[in-house]
């Protein structure tokens, strides 16, 4: 595996070196300073095959459903193109929670798919780091079409009564 560019770079337009990246938090010699920070090397870690580091980055109350064997076999199977970080929010110093929204590129068995996820995080203040605690697929945004009838209004119809008591009934 080229290690010129991190796992985590080589979608971003900003591209560091593994050494200058992710390298000393995988390998225990620094400790993430971010939540965004922990999901790049996470990722990287997927990518190197880091497998125990994905499992001491895990929350300890979240580490009941882990897999290691699931963890492993997805490490190797794939090869993996990038990450690409939609948003952040929070995980600042000072902060105990944190979260990234991300898209994670790879192939499998030759096919090019696309992980596409919003994690929690939360910082342990005894230990000084970051913890991952879970994810999950982002929850849909509402989409508004133009101006909604109330339930007060005239009904859309033309029938000259209220919505709630017209069209609106049946919904």
């Amino acid at each position: 595996m080229d290690m010129t560019i991190c796992p985590c770079r080589k979608s971003a337009s900003a591209q560091l070196s593994y050494a200058e990246c992710c390298q000393p938090y995988i390998e225990g010699r620094a400790q993430a300073p971010s939540p965004e920070a922990l999901m790049r090397a996470r990722y990287s870690a997927f990518a190197v095959g880091a497998i125990d580091y994905l499992v001491d980055t895990v929350a300890p109350e979240a580490r009941t459903d882990m897999e290691r064997g699931s963890l492993e076999a997805w490490s190797k199977e794939s090869q993996w193109h990038g990450l690409d970080i939609v948003e952040t929010v929070d995980g600042k110093p000072g902060d105990k929670m944190g979260i990234v929204e991300f898209t994670a590129h790879f192939s499998r068995a030759g096919k090019r798919e696309a992980h596409y996820e919003r994690s929690s995080f939360r910082f342990d203040e005894a230990g000084q780091r970051w913890y991952f605690v879970e994810g999950g697929k982002p929850k849909g945004k509402t989409i508004v079409k133009g101006a909604q009838v109330g339930r007060n209004d005239p009904c859309t119809c033309g029938s000259g009564k209220k919505f709630k008591k017209c069209c609106g009934a049946a919904a």
